[in-house]
């Protein structure tokens, strides 16, 4: 299923602030003034380097955290602050998170029959056993797992299959939103090509939209339809993957694509890495603004430096 842009955004993120308070005169600004939005059936790709945000993000749209300041809506419901009882079971029902680590975001001490079926458990979408049986066999069998797997425990599946386990407890809930944090970066190269295909054959089936959390540019480009940069917990630029890839703006995003390695090797002796930091860079995160620069390319700065990446690219 392709993303439906004619529909109204599932989710929308306003101005999100994620501030964590260190000490009394010290205080963590991990996501500063982001927003973007999410349409049905779309996989929207956050990437950045390792504390630019991307996690906080994901974890305050679900709510393991309180956001600080900002507004999430998620399917037209104000998902900010106090929750409701209807606006809670809908964010725990029709959301949910594949989490970066497969151990250990897996209890244990649990079969994993029991770990998939937990959520059926707690939002009682089951009148019998059997019923409920069947629904988790049937997820099962949609990840590539087995039927016999039921009875097993986390130790006793590989890196990749304790992933789909984890894909598999996420689905149960049949979400119309999947939060993906790294869910790839543990796993061997091979295994993640695996569990992406299988993401987006799920996406075709389902019609669920990702957020996928991720810093392997190269497998972000393979399955997103838009992409935000986030560095230093801003939004530096967002757009479409071709927008992105053929035309990056921002010096932050040039330096993140030049970083990616070439298979071909003449194109790989070649490849020149460029060097972005951002205290020597001359920018000024707080006196720019993300603005629109064509389609649904956005890029954060202020109009002069705006007008020169623009001249310099063009």
């Amino acid at each position: 299923m392709a993303a439906d842009y004619s529909q109204e955004p599932i989710l929308k993120v306003e101005h999100m602030k994620q501030y964590f308070k260190v000490s009394s005169s010290f205080t963590v600004k991990a996501v500063d003034d982001v927003s973007f939005d999410i349409y049905p059936g779309e996989t929207y790709g956050l990437v950045g380097e390792s504390g630019s945000g991307k996690t906080t993000i994901g974890r305050g749209i679900i709510r393991l955290y309180d956001p600080t300041d900002g507004k999430i809506t998620f399917k037209g419901a104000d998902i900010t602050g106090k929750l409701d009882k209807d606006t809670f079971k809908l964010l725990r029902t029709k959301m949910q998170m594949i989490f970066q680590d497969p151990m250990a975001s897996l209890n244990p001490r649990k079969k994993i029959g029991d770990i998939i079926g937990e959520g059926l458990d707690i939002h009682k979408m089951y009148s019998t056993k059997e019923e409920r049986k069947q629904k988790i066999d049937r997820i099962l069998a949609m990840v590539g797992l087995a039927a016999e797997h039921y009875d097993r425990y986390p130790y006793q599946f590989s890196g990749g299959q304790r992933q789909r386990v984890g894909i598999a407890r996420a689905l149960i809930m049949n979400p119309e939103l999947i939060i993906a944090d790294e869910c790839i970066s543990a796993l061997d190269v091979s295994i993640q090509a695996q569990v992406v295909n299988l993401m987006k054959d799920i996406q075709e089936e389902t019609g669920a939209a990702y957020l996928f959390i991720a810093h392997d540019l190269s497998m972000v480009k393979y399955i997103s339809d838009r992409i935000g940069v986030l560095h230093l917990g801003r939004m530096l630029e967002t757009g479409t993957t071709q927008e992105i890839f053929s035309r990056p703006l921002h010096p932050y995003t040039r330096s993140l694509l030049s970083a990616i390695p070439s298979p071909n090797p003449r194109t790989e002796k070649g490849r020149t890495a460029l060097e972005y930091d951002y205290a020597t860079s001359g920018l000024d995160y707080d006196k720019g603004t993300l603005t629109k620069v064509e389609g649904s390319h956005y890029v954060h700065g202020t109009a002069k430096e705006i007008a020169e990446w623009m001249e310099s690219t063009s």
